[in-house]
C-alpha cells in the first residue's frame, strides 16, 4: 500500500490528507460539504485529497439512499473509508495457547482463532501452531494473505526492536530467538514483535479498562510477573526494552522466588504449570489453610513489586490481568498498599479484556504501523524511537 503522501515534500499536504482521512473514518458516508465543514479545509483542498484517496484505493463512493434520491432529486455524492482495503493481524504467543485476531484497516475485528499448545513445546512447534492458527483464520474469513498490511505479535520476554527475543525464560528455546525474522518469512508485510505485557497495556488503553487515561500500568500477573506502561499516552519500553520486568525484583534482597511462595510443599511450582497454580488458588477458595497461606504470601510479593513500579511511574490507573483465577484477591491488598505510600493513589482495576488483551494490543500495534504510513504526520503510541 505504501505511504500515502510520504514522498510529497509538502508537510501541509500530508497534514491535509491525514485530516480528511480521519474525518472519513469517523463519519457516516459524508459528502464533500460535510468533509469541508468537519475539517475546516477549503472545498478545492478536500476535493483534491479525496481524489488522491480514491487513487490509493482507500476511499470509494458510498451507495446513494434511493428514498432520499426520490425526495431530493440527484443526491450529493457520499464517500466512505475502505476498511477492506487491507487487513491486520494481532497474534499472541503464550505458554499454553496461541491466538490471532484479524481486522480491517478500521481496527474492527472480523475473525479470530486460537489453539492450545504444550508449555514444554519447543520453539519450532510453537511457531508451527502460530502459522496454523493464522492459516485457519484467513481461510474462514476469506481474506487473502496478500491483503495483510501489518502483523503485530505479543510475546513473553525482553524484545529487541528487530523482533529478536533478547531474554525469554517463560518459553522453551525462546532466549535469543529471532522471532520477527522467523515470522516474516510467512508474510509480505511488516511483522512487529512486542513484549506481551506492553501489548496488553496498549490494548487496555485502546479498548479496555484504561481508555480514559494516558498514564497507566498493566500488570501481567504470574509466577514471573511483568508489567507494561504508558506514560503520557506513549508506550514506555526503557533503554533496552526491559522496562516493567518486575519479576526480577526478588533478586534485590528478597531471594525467595514466587515459585516457592505459592507452593504448598517444599518443592517450588513450575513457572509454566498454570494448572498447578490454579489448583492452589482453588484450594485456597475452598478453605485449605496451607493454600490460603501460600496465596497470601504470593499476593504480598506481587503487591510489593507492583507498588515499587507505581511509586516510580505515578500512573493514574493500574490494570491487573493475567491469570483467570484468583486475581480478585489482589485488588484489595494492592489498593491498601498504594494508599499507604502514594500521594495520589492510582485507580486499581481488573483487566476488561482478559485473555484477549495481548492479541488485542498486538493488533493495535499493527494498526499503528499502518496509520503511520497513511497519516505520516506524527508518531503513534507504539512507535519505536
Amino acid at each position: 500500500m505504501g505511504r500515502l503522501t510520504g514522498g510529497d515534500p509538502s508537510l501541509l499536504r500530508r497534514i491535509n490528507s491525514a485530516v480528511v482521512l480521519h474525518a472519513l473514518r469517523g463519519a457516516q458516508s459524508p459528502t464533500l460539504t460535510d468533509l469541508t465543514r468537519i475539517t475546516g479545509l477549503s472545498r478545492p483542498t478536500v476535493e483534491g485529497v479525496v481524489e488522491g484517496l480514491f487513487e490509493a484505493g482507500l476511499v470509494v463512493e458510498a451507495l446513494p439512499d434511493d428514498s432520499a434520491a426520490r425526495r431530493q432529486g440527484r443526491p450529493a455524492r457520499r464517500f466512505r473509508f475502505r476498511a477492506e482495503a487491507g487487513y491486520l493481524l494481532g497474534i499472541e504467543i503464550g505458554s499454553h495457547r496461541v491466538s490471532a485476531l484479524l481486522s480491517g484497516l478500521d481496527g474492527r475485528i472480523v475473525g479470530a482463532g486460537a489453539r492450545e499448545v504444550s508449555e514444554s513445546a519447543p520453539a519450532d512447534d510453537r511457531l508451527d501452531q502460530v502459522r496454523a492458527v493464522i492459516a485457519d483464520v484467513l481461510r474462514r474469513t476469506g481474506v487473502a494473505r496478500s491483503s495483510l498490511r501489518a502483523v503485530g505479535v505479543g510475546s513473553p520476554g525482553i524484545v529487541e526492536a528487530d523482533g529478536t527475543v533478547r531474554l525469554g525464560t517463560a518459553l522453551p528455546d525462546w532466549t535469543g530467538l529471532p522471532l520477527g525474522e522467523r515470522l516474516r518469512r510467512s508474510f509480505r508485510c511488516p511483522v512487529l514483535v512486542e513484549n506481551d505485557a506492553n501489548a496488553a497495556a496498549v490494548a487496555e488503553h485502546w479498548k479496555g479498562a484504561a481508555t480514559d487515561s494516558d498514564d497507566i500500568v498493566f500488570v501481567l500477573a504470574g509466577l514471573s510477573p511483568g508489567a507494561g506502561s504508558l506514560i503520557g499516552g506513549r508506550l514506555h519500553r526503557g533503554f533496552g526494552g526491559a522496562a516493567g520486568e518486575i519479576g526480577a525484583l526478588h533478586l534485590l534482597g528478597r531471594e525467595v522466588t514466587p515459585e516457592h511462595l505459592l507452593s504448598t510443599t517444599d518443592t517450588p511450582l513450575d513457572p509454566l504449570d498454570e494448572q498447578a497454580v490454579a489448583a492452589v488458588f482453588a484450594k485456597a477458595k475452598h478453605g485449605d489453610a496451607g493454600a490460603q497461606a501460600a496465596v497470601e504470601r504470593f499476593i504480598q510479593r506481587l503487591v510489593h513489586d507492583v507498588a515499587a513500579l507505581v511509586l516510580a511511574l505515578d500512573p493514574e490507573v493500574v490494570v491487573v490481568g493475567g491469570w483467570a483465577a484468583g486475581l480478585d484477591g489482589v485488588l484489595g491488598p494492592l489498593r491498601d498498599e498504594l494508599a499507604r505510600y502514594c500521594l495520589r493513589p492510582p485507580r486499581v482495576t481488573l483487566s476488561m479484556l482478559g485473555e484477549a488483551a495481548v492479541a488485542t494490543g498486538a493488533l493495535r500495534l499493527a494498526l499503528d504501523h499502518v496509520e503511520e504510513q497513511l497519516f505520516a504526520v506524527e508518531a503513534t503510541v507504539t512507535a519505536r524511537r
